[in-house]
């Protein structure tokens, strides 16, 4: 049997086929994490163009240095996820401090404030979308369809306290993203 810690198999072979330059594996990466990239980059910075080119960084970064993943600290997912993010916070602090520079209104603390705001909002966009799928289908029936848990049990198919559980399961995840603690090995504030 696997070590409980032990990264997924997948992982760790992706990090050794883009260590070698496969360029396919870069291709095979970018399949799997496009949306996930330009998503969490686009509501950082609320702008489709500079998601864009945020999502140009982060595939860029992992090809030229593809070793800077280590397995062992957590799932590639997460990695890419806190690289999107740090890219993309980086990005979005350089727009505002040059706009700040210029004259324009605001100020740093406005500056900050749009940071964490933009950076809570980005962690539960990917907690939403990393969640199993029985937790997120309850969650959205309740919050976009208004569905009590009475009706989702019944939209479901499972008992009134499996859909209890999925939803209080699934807001405590949620509610995580206000969390200033950072995925484990990481240093990104997702």
């Amino acid at each position: 049997m696997a070590k409980k810690d032990a990264p997924p198999r997948w992982d760790r072979k992706m990090q050794q086929r883009l260590a070698r330059g496969e360029a396919a594996a870069l291709g095979e990466l970018y399949d799997r994490f496009a949306s996930l990239v330009h998503g969490l980059a686009h509501r950082v910075l609320g702008d489709e163009r500079a998601a864009d080119g945020i999502t140009r960084d982060v595939f860029a970064h992992v090809w030229e240095h593809p070793d800077t993943y280590d397995p062992k600290q957590g799932p590639l997912r997460s990695w890419v996820a806190a690289l999107t993010h740090r890219l993309a916070v980086q990005r979005l602090r350089a727009t505002e401090t040059a706009a700040l520079t210029r004259g324009d209104t605001g100020s740093m603390e406005a500056l900050e404030r749009k940071v964490r705001h933009a950076s809570v909002a980005a962690r539960a966009d990917y907690i939403v979308h990393s969640m199993p799928t029985p937790l997120r289908a309850a969650l959205e029936l309740a919050y976009f369809q208004r569905r009590d848990y009475r009706q989702t049990a019944v939209d479901l198919g499972v008992t009134e306290d499996e859909a209890r559980r999925r939803l209080r399961l699934g807001l405590q995840l949620l509610s995580t993203a206000h969390d200033a603690g950072r995925p484990r090995g990481y240093g990104g504030a997702l």
